[in-house]
């Protein structure tokens, strides 16, 4: 899937390195799920991205935030997986995630079973999720005026 043209637009105050973590993040969830709708949130205190058999965050099951110094890959259920192979963080309810600050020692092995797990639990949620043959989009759910970002 293509990104939507602003997402280009969204990560240009982010740093090279940022922005680099973020494309390689996004395009393994791409790979892994292909079928997956890209949601985007230009939010003032981040910029979010999730992966969506939808069109609503609802039914995502994981997502991307960015941050000035790193990019939390995260799952919207995440406090309900059992494959969970590595430890990720958070004590809310549901979502957890893992802090990527270099692609060398992103878990890519270990996170790929964890995506579909998650998958599986958006889908039992919805089942009519299951039952879509989908085209995938990336689409801008909002972009707030006023944001915190680096300079």
């Amino acid at each position: 899937m293509e990104a939507h043209p602003e997402l280009r637009t969204f990560l240009k105050p982010y740093s090279q390195e940022i922005q680099d973590i973020v494309w390689a993040l996004r395009n393994f969830v791409v790979n892994v799920v292909p079928e997956a709708n890209e949601l985007i949130w230009d939010n003032y205190n981040a910029l979010a991205m999730a992966y969506s058999k939808s069109e609503q965050l609802k039914d995502a099951f994981c997502h991307i935030s960015v941050y000035a110094k790193h990019v939390n890959f995260g799952f919207n259920r995440g406090a309900e997986l059992s494959k969970a192979s590595i430890t990720l963080n958070g004590k809310g309810k549901l979502i957890r995630h893992i802090k990527v600050t270099n692609l060398n020692t992103f878990p890519k092995k270990d996170l790929k079973p964890m995506i579909w797990e998650a998958l599986g639990i958006s889908e039992q949620l919805n089942p009519a999720l299951g039952q879509r043959n989908i085209v995938p989009k990336s689409i801008v759910m909002s972009i707030s005026e006023k944001k915190l970002r680096p300079n």
